[in-house]
């Protein structure tokens, strides 16, 4: 990589025709541009900084030689031979400049929102997504937010209307997941989950994400003159406060709100299941089918047990569950990952553990993965089966 700190003193790339049809043929000085690396120890780092293109031949009268130059900084300190690089331009002007690093999670997904395919690694490639027709559905709205990158919504004056009733009938407190959930479900256009559980799993999912932005911004409008002096002075500690328990809410939020959408399919389909029985010592699988009596009789054949953990991202938590629950060698874990590793998936193939996703994101996934990959809706046939198994007579 010829910007790679380690290997070169260059802070430039070269200007190729993708970055041209990117930045086109005039020279432009200091650009504003954010910089984000994404994955590893310094996961969610970003630095301000600014990029130029230039023409180092502008004064030649026939040739050109475009470069991209970029300050030192410490996301492209970071930056190795292998890393995926996505440079984009906002609509107000401003680059985006994402560092990926080769191996992360988030590059599967990335790629399959981008329709780079098997093109990755053959050098800078262009695509215009300003005038795509692509449905920003909640996957790709959920890498977006990874990329720092807000995408809106179609439905803004529903959602405000609804995130203010909601504020109105809790008091001015934040409404708890469950109760935001139950309303994502009741108003969302949403397939039935009988018939497509992936679908109407990806529908909710999609309108809560969207109402749930809308809420935090009513309510930091509402909350937010408790924290200025008549003065006019802030009051810096509650501001911090705040702040903070919107991060913490952020990071509990999700993993919460999959649960119960979960749970509702689950309970459209009449299965029967617990959800965080124990298992042993302090396991609590997400939910045990059919439930922790079958599981801790010794008499009930553990060839009908299933166990289903739910996180919407994997990094490395997947191998929590492979503890949790002793009497079932093959675990099931429902995520909303768009692609993981060819490598990942050999180690969790090797580990017994099968990766339940929705249908929408299969297309994330390397083509081994097909036989593989389960659909929830393949998943919950699966537990409706052994469960008639384990209800016949005799």
């Amino acid at each position: 990589m010829e910007a790679e700190p380690a290997a070169s003193n260059q802070h430039e790339f070269n200007g190729t025709l993708a970055l041209r049809r990117l930045l086109g043929t005039e020279r432009r000085e200091r650009m504003p541009a954010k910089f984000i690396w994404l994955g590893g120890e310094n996961e969610g780092l970003s630095a301000d900084g600014f990029l130029t293109w230039y023409d180092a031949r502008e004064r030649h009268p026939t040739r050109s030689e475009w470069r991209l130059y970029f300050p030192s900084n410490e996301v492209m300190e970071l930056a190795s031979e292998g890393d995926l690089l996505l440079i984009a331009r906002r609509p107000d002007g401003e680059l985006l400049v994402v560092v990926v690093p080769a191996g992360s999670q988030l590059e599967p997904g990335i790629l399959w929102l981008f329709d780079v395919g098997d093109e990755v690694g053959s050098g800078f490639l262009f695509q215009d997504i300003a005038h795509s027709d692509r449905e920003l559905d909640f996957a790709a709205r959920f890498i977006l937010d990874e990329l720092g990158i807000d995408a809106g919504s179609p439905e803004e004056g529903r959602l405000d209307e609804l995130a203010e009733n909601l504020l109105r009938a809790s008091g001015g407190s934040f409404p708890s997941t469950s109760v935001v959930s139950g309303l994502a479900r009741a108003e969302a256009e949403a397939p039935d989950p009988r018939e497509d559980p992936d679908g109407a799993l990806m529908a909710w999912l999609d309108f809560e994400e969207a109402l749930f932005r809308r809420l935090e911004r009513s309510w930091f409008v509402m909350h937010l003159p408790e924290h200025w002096s008549a003065g006019g002075d802030p009051d810096v500690e509650g501001l911090l406060k705040m702040a903070l328990s919107f991060l913490n809410r952020r990071k509990s939020r999700m993993g919460l709100s999959l649960e119960h959408h979960v749970e509702e399919a689950i309970r459209a389909w009449r299965l029967r299941y617990d959800r965080g029985a124990s298992t042993e010592g302090r396991s609590r699988p997400d939910f045990l089918f059919p439930g922790a009596r079958e599981y801790h009789d010794r008499a009930f054949d553990a060839r009908l047990l299933t166990m289903l953990g739910v996180k919407s991202t994997l990094k490395d938590r997947w191998r929590q569950v492979l503890a949790e629950a002793e009497r079932i060698p093959e675990k099931h874990l429902l995520t909303l990952q768009a692609g993981v590793s060819v490598h990942q998936m050999d180690e969790m193939r090797r580990n017994s553990l099968r990766l339940v996703v929705p249908q929408s994101l299969h297309a994330a996934y390397d083509r081994t993965a097909e036989g593989w990959l389960m659909r929830f809706h393949d998943f919950l046939g699966l537990v409706r089966e052994r469960q008639a198994r384990a209800d016949a007579p005799g």
